[in-house]
């Protein structure tokens, strides 16, 4: 039960040590091991913890922890017999986690892998990219002046001397 609480003690807090457990991480044990249920609420959990800490404090510790799980062992199991009951807690909570499941997923971000895809890049954007998608540099960005005379892509470039002879 030990390593169970401190497991959920450092549960989401880097700085944690795993000796000390506030209100929220206990209430996570219990819900995430199967106390919670029918015959322990969370109220129930709250009011007992809150009995539990001491006055003015917000955390528990081990020894502290060991008197919330017999007293709601006496609920959470009421036919079992007194002796019985830390053993079939033990059973309930030992060698558990902390666990993520019901958690946000990260989503593959399909709107970057559209924007990213030099394919689909148009005008002058599309020049700063190779055929095979690669960027092309200061060569792509700039644009390369020859003071011919002539504007940029005129198709019948150097003909003038060849027609005014």
């Amino acid at each position: 039960m030990e390593s169970t609480f401190e497991a959920f003690a450092k549960f989401g807090d880097s700085k944690a040590t795993g000796r000390e457990m506030d209100n929220k991480k206990f209430s996570k044990l219990c819900k995430d091991t199967g106390i919670i249920g029918k015959l322990v609420t969370s109220t129930d959990v709250d009011i007992i913890f809150s009995k539990y800490k001491p006055k003015g404090g917000r955390t528990i510790t081990v020894n502290e922890f060991r008197g919330i799980i017999e007293e709601l062992s006496a609920k959470r199991f009421p036919k079992v017999e007194a002796a019985d009951r830390m053993k079939k807690m033990e059973e309930l909570i030992g060698g558990k986690g902390p666990s993520t499941g019901n958690t946000t997923k990260a989503v593959k971000a399909g709107g970057v892998d559209r924007l990213t895809d030099t394919s689909k890049y148009t005008g002058s954007h599309k020049e700063r990219f190779d055929a095979s998608g690669k960027g092309k540099g200061i060569d792509g960005r700039k644009d390369l002046v020859t003071n011919d005379g002539y504007v940029g892509n005129y198709k019948n470039k150097g003909t003038y001397d060849d027609s005014h002879k």
